[in-house]
């Protein structure tokens, strides 16, 4: 199905409006995996062509994300990743956990911005940061399009460098993410040292249980039921 390329649409209102002269685009990667550390890239592209194919991370193909992702990087102005550790999440919830990791994205730029795009409807950053929040905006916006290839490329490949370590849950194809054969190993071995053991799949786990952590206090009262429903129950 076609489907419309990406525009500086946005950034060019918010210029407009704001004087903003360095626009970022966020997006986030990992949400709803039971493995693996949740993964935002910050990316300025200013207001050049962008790549041919550029979109969603999503609706490409591994190969075609791959090679794309090779471009992107030597394509926009600047890029930089955050993460936040499968420990941090079970620490502080997805919301607080999202926020650090955009936060670690943001301030890793050569320069900060002066507003930033962010895909969804929710505002995980908040104050002191510029934010307009786009839903879609993987698909309609340029720099969060980037944001999101980059992004996606870049978690798969720390999820693969941990298939070694942990052969039984073929990380390198699932990235963590719900698959009948992560969920085979983790009935057979349980959870590792990269598994959020706060969430909700461990009670499905009869012999593994006992190791599921509580949740925050302050994720039962900050998350939505969106974010309740990446939880990854069988």
């Amino acid at each position: 199905m076609p489907y419309e390329p990406p525009t500086h649409r946005v950034e060019r209102s918010i210029r407009a409006t704001t004087g903003a002269r360095v626009v970022a685009g966020v997006d986030e990667v990992g949400r709803g995996a039971w493995a693996g550390p949740v993964t935002v890239c910050a990316a300025v592209t200013g207001l050049r062509r962008p790549p041919e194919g550029l979109t969603d991370s999503k609706l490409l193909t591994p190969l075609r994300r791959t090679a794309l992702a090779e471009v992107l990087t030597g394509w926009v102005t600047h890029h930089a990743l955050g993460h936040a550790s499968a420990e941090e999440i079970d620490a502080l919830g997805m919301t607080a956990a999202l926020r650090l990791a955009a936060v670690r994205a943001l301030e890793a730029l050569p320069e900060r911005p002066d507003a930033v795009i962010l895909d969804g409807k929710h505002d995980y950053l908040g104050a002191p940061w510029n934010v307009r929040t786009v839903v879609k905006g993987d698909q309609s916006c340029v720099a969060v399009a980037a944001a999101s290839v980059i992004a996606k490329v870049s978690r798969d490949a720390m999820l693969a460098a941990l298939a070694p370590e942990c052969p039984e849950y073929d990380f390198a194809s699932n990235a963590g993410y719900p698959s009948p054969v992560h969920k085979s190993a983790l009935e057979e071995h349980g959870p590792t040292r990269h598994h959020r053991r706060s969430w909700a799949y461990l009670d499905a786990l009869p012999r593994w249980r006992h190791l599921r952590l509580p949740p925050p206090r302050e994720a039962k009262a900050a998350e939505s039921l969106e974010d309740a429903g990446q939880l990854g129950i069988f």
